[in-house]
């Protein structure tokens, strides 16, 4: 493993969470994100889909996007919902409501896809991302945000 200390990557600002998320490989962040700090990863940065949340670029936007992110301890996945409607972000942990778009994906892809250091239709040509529904959501949603891409 590198020398990247896990319990801070819950604290990392975006920018410092893509640049760091580039140098790791997908084992380095799988074995990250499949131990114990995997919840404050999470939390952190779905706390920051709100933050990020550009309403100008979303105008009219209606979506529910589940993501379930897999290869938590022990087998376990994660789901979370972000949800845009009437020009804000809102994030739910272990939504019930039926999605417009679900995302299933390994922790690697998912880190990857939402710093930009990975090609999410390469990604999905190979099977590491599943999605369901609404694909053109899916696709429009990276748009909606202001990330720094790693």
């Amino acid at each position: 493993m590198t020398d990247i200390d896990p319990t801070t990557f819950a604290t990392m600002d975006p920018a410092e969470f893509a640049a760091t998320v580039k140098k790791l490989s997908d084992k380095e962040i799988n074995e990250i994100m499949g131990g114990e700090h995997r919840q404050s990863i999470l939390d952190a940065i779905f706390d920051r889909f709100p933050v990020l949340f550009n309403a100008d670029k979303a105008q009219g936007a209606d979506a529910r996007v589940n993501w379930r992110i897999t290869g938590g301890p022990g087998g376990t996945d994660d789901t979370y919902a972000v949800v845009v409607k009437d020009g804000a972000c809102t994030v739910e942990k272990s939504p019930t409501e039926e999605p417009k778009t679900s995302i299933m994906l390994g922790p690697a892809e998912f880190a990857k896809l939402i710093t930009g250091s990975g090609n999410p239709t390469m990604m999905v040509m190979m099977g590491k991302i599943k999605a369901r529904g609404d694909l053109g959501a899916a696709m429009a949603f990276q748009n909606w945000f202001d990330t720094p891409k790693g």
